[in-house]
Formats: structure tokens, C-alpha cells, sequence
């Protein structure tokens, strides 16, 4: 087993390289979806290369847990459950149901996806499987978990409305495909879905309390809200009619 300094140390590391990538990721826009170019070398098709990308984060994590030494409480269990749902949605449920007929995604983004789950998973699913502590059956009455679980159910719920929302305006194809949201946290931000799903993981780190979950909070943070500001440039670029008073991501702040 790898000793808990040296694991720290690897998730410490890991954290610094998300400063990193947030820096740079307010000055080049990922190229898929409505940002996808042609300059990146190979593409796969848009569902394919959602699947490639989101499906190494639950089989990592689950074998992890499954195989590590460390106590299957009910809450590991809870925990894994949670991270699961997001990851079954987000790997088969959601690249099923877009409308993307026709689009394309670098295969290069979708490698860069695959690399952060393989990280990410192993790092989460290790900790999860064998080195908790405190995942004993007690704690799921510990206040840190019953209000980071309520504040995940929330990113959850939001998150899976806001992409509800997007897939049906699909239906009419203007502005290739797009339209101006409305209705709900679209009235406030361009991106409840990111609103939604940094919340999820904030929960999500809250109700774990382990420095792997933090991790995966900073890294969500650090990956979507400069996502969201290149909507929301995207957003005014193209719709002169676009609501001056929404934010990009956090309502009311940013």
C-alpha cells in the first residue's frame, strides 16, 4: 500500500496543476462543442468522445474501492453510490440523448479527458478503498456529510435541469442549433449546468473531508469557470439581443 505522505504529496501536486490549467485555460478555449475547431488534429464523433472520456471515472473508481483493504462501511458504499450516479449519467445517459448530429470533437480533447479520470478516479477511488479513516458507519450522521450531501443533491439537481434545458432547445436549429436560454438559473447565469455541477463537487468534497475530494473540487473549479466565460463571451458574440444582467456562472458575482 502506498504510504498516506507519498499520496498526499501526489494530490497536492495534482492540485497545483489545476492552478496551471486554470491559467491557461483563460486564454485558450477547449475546441469541442460550440468551440470545436479543425485545427486539432483527428476528430471522433461527439458521442464517442464523450463515452471515451467520462466512462474510465466509474470503472476506475469502483475496482479501486472494490480491491482496496480498507473497510466497506456503509458510507464508502454512499460515497461511490454518489460518485457513480454522476459518472453513469455523465458517461451513457447524457452522450445518448445530445442532439449531435454531425459534430465532432478533437481526439486529442478526449485523450486529455481520459488522462484526468484515469488521475482523478485512481486518486479518489484509492483513498475510498484504502486509506479512509473516518468513513466509519457514524459518519453519516456527522453534520459535514449531511450538509455536503445536501449541497451535492442540490449541484445534482441543477446540473441535470440545466442540461434538460439545453438539449431541448437543440430541437430548433438556429444559430446552428443554439438559442439564447431561458427559464430558471438562465435568467441569472449562461451556465447553471457549471453552476450545478462545481456546487455538486463542493458538496461532494464536504461530505468526503478527504484531501482527494478537495482536489476534484479545485480541478472542477479550475476547468469550468473559464469554460463558462467562453460561453458566455460565445453567448454575447453571438446574440445582439443577448440579457446584459446574467453573469457567466456564479449568479450575481461572476
Amino acid at each position: 500500500m502506498m504510504e498516506k505522505q507519498t499520496f498526499d504529496l501526489m494530490v497536492w501536486i495534482w492540485m497545483a496543476v489545476a492552478v496551471i490549467v486554470f491559467i491557461a485555460l483563460l486564454f485558450v478555449t477547449a475546441p469541442y462543442g460550440r468551440h470545436s475547431k479543425r485545427t486539432w488534429g483527428l476528430t471522433v464523433p461527439d458521442r464517442l468522445g464523450w463515452f471515451m472520456m467520462e466512462i474510465p471515472a466509474p470503472l476506475i473508481f469502483l475496482v479501486l474501492v472494490i480491491t482496496g483493504d480498507a473497510p466497506k462501511t456503509a458510507t464508502v458504499w454512499v460515497v461511490t453510490l454518489l460518485y457513480l450516479l454522476h459518472y453513469t449519467n455523465r458517461a451513457v445517459v447524457y452522450p445518448m440523448r445530445i442532439r449531435t448530429t454531425g459534430k465532432e470533437m478533437p481526439l486529442a480533447i478526449a485523450l486529455m479527458a481520459v488522462f484526468f479520470n484515469f488521475m482523478n478516479a485512481g486518486f479518489l477511488g484509492y483513498y475510498t478503498g484504502s486509506l479512509h479513516t473516518h468513513f466509519t458507519n457514524d459518519w453519516l450522521a456527522d453534520p459535514r456529510f449531511i450538509a455536503g450531501l445536501a449541497v451535492f443533491v442540490t449541484g445534482m439537481m441543477i446540473n441535470l435541469t440545466s442540461d434538460e434545458k439545453l438539449i431541448h432547445l437543440r430541437r430548433n436549429r438556429k444559430q446552428n442549433g443554439y438559442q439564447i436560454p431561458r427559464g430558471g438559473l438562465f435568467e441569472k447565469v449562461s451556465c447553471p449546468n457549471f453552476f450545478g455541477e462545481i456546487l455538486e463537487w463542493g458538496g461532494y468534497a464536504l461530505l468526503c473531508w478527504s484531501l482527494p475530494a478537495l482536489s476534484f473540487f479545485i480541478w472542477t473549479f479550475c476547468n469550468l469557470v473559464p469554460r463558462a466565460l467562453s460561453h458566455h463571451r460565445w453567448y454575447r458574440n453571438h446574440f445582439t439581443d443577448y440579457p446584459a444582467e446574467r453573469k457567466a456562472v456564479f449568479p450575481y458575482i461572476l
